[in-house]
């Protein structure tokens, strides 16, 4: 669809030049524009800081603008306004949710924990406010050994929601842990089978891929890391090509800052696009545009909620 023909769908003037008009509304709104790696490439080339989750939430942290307008999901915008409470924070379209959060009803973890009472919560960021208000400690795909490191080795711990991710940090700490069994709608589609395919097809190719994805792929990664530490890898190694096992917006990026380099995205088992996040893509330039004209949806929470949901950010912020 045209630029021009979106606009006119999203009752635009098809006739304003949308990259002009998000330019002129961040300046009036003294506002910025967070954007995850997972967005799409013209979303993320607008975007005044791009990052991975950890990275996003210490710009969060960081930032003095008047208006946060996160282009991300909708536990990483709720994240920001647990940072910023007196800040207006917009999610284009509150709709782009998460699958791995909403595998893990805060009522549910509640009961969970009450059977545990001796365990330390440990959540992946990727949960709601209310699920974080549970937990000891959050931590990042970037951070999260560092933060299963910093518990003592005789301190149980409940890792939740990502199964995938928890058992990848159970071999990487070397720590047993009590697991929610939660996973990520894209990382968890990715076939093995024709990932074997794609070694054959490019025998020189390191392949990279993300700890949420499932053991049977991670054994075959020369690399497993954050989104970011994904793209740094294809940066800092001198492989000419790689097969990528994560969500495919980080090629953008990846295309962007190695232009001589062949990157190869890991398709699922199925025959469909679902190595992109139906939710992340659910942010358009159109409603980017309408987010900052209008300054909705907001993102709105309690304080009590805010404040119990801060305290283990902020313990993982400090770690980090």
């Amino acid at each position: 669809m045209s630029q021009s023909l979106a606009a006119a769908v999203a009752g635009i003037d098809p006739s304003i030049d949308l990259y002009t008009e998000i330019d002129n509304l961040r300046k009036e709104r003294k506002a910025v524009i967070l954007a995850h790696y997972y967005q799409e490439g013209e979303i993320q080339d607008l975007a005044d800081f791009l990052g991975d989750s950890l990275q996003l939430s210490q710009a969060a942290r960081d930032t003095d603008a008047d208006v946060i307008v996160f282009c991300g999901v909708h536990f990483m915008a709720e994240t920001a306004k647990i940072l910023n409470p007196e800040k207006i924070v917009v999610l284009p379209d509150l709709a782009a949710g998460c699958s791995l959060a909403d595998s893990c009803p805060a009522e549910a973890l509640q009961r969970f924990k009450q059977l545990h009472p001796e365990h330390a919560v440990v959540s992946y960021i990727n949960c709601s406010a209310a699920v974080k208000a549970l937990s000891d400690l959050i931590c990042t795909s970037s951070n999260a050994e560092r933060v299963i490191n910093s518990l003592p080795a005789e301190q149980p711990i409940l890792f939740a929601p990502d199964r995938n991710l928890g058992s990848w940090l159970q071999q990487q700490c070397d720590r047993e842990m009590l697991l929610w069994q939660g996973t990520c709608v894209v990382h968890e589609t990715f076939s093995e089978r024709k990932l074997i395919r794609l070694k054959e097809d490019h025998p020189t190719a390191h392949i990279i891929a993300h700890p949420e994805c499932e053991a049977a792929i991670l054994r075959h990664a020369h690399h497993i890391g954050s989104t970011s530490s994904l793209l740094r890898y294809t940066q800092e190694n001198e492989a000419q090509a790689f097969i990528v096992a994560t969500e495919a917006g980080i090629l953008h990026q990846m295309e962007k800052l190695s232009p001589g380099k062949h990157f190869v995205p890991l398709p699922p088992e199925a025959g469909c696009a679902c190595n992109d996040c139906p939710y992340m893509k659910l942010n358009t330039l159109e409603k980017l545009y309408l987010c900052l004209r209008d300054l909705e949806p907001r993102i709105e929470m309690s304080e009590t909620l805010r404040l119990a949901a801060l305290a283990p950010i902020e313990r993982m912020l400090a770690l980090s």
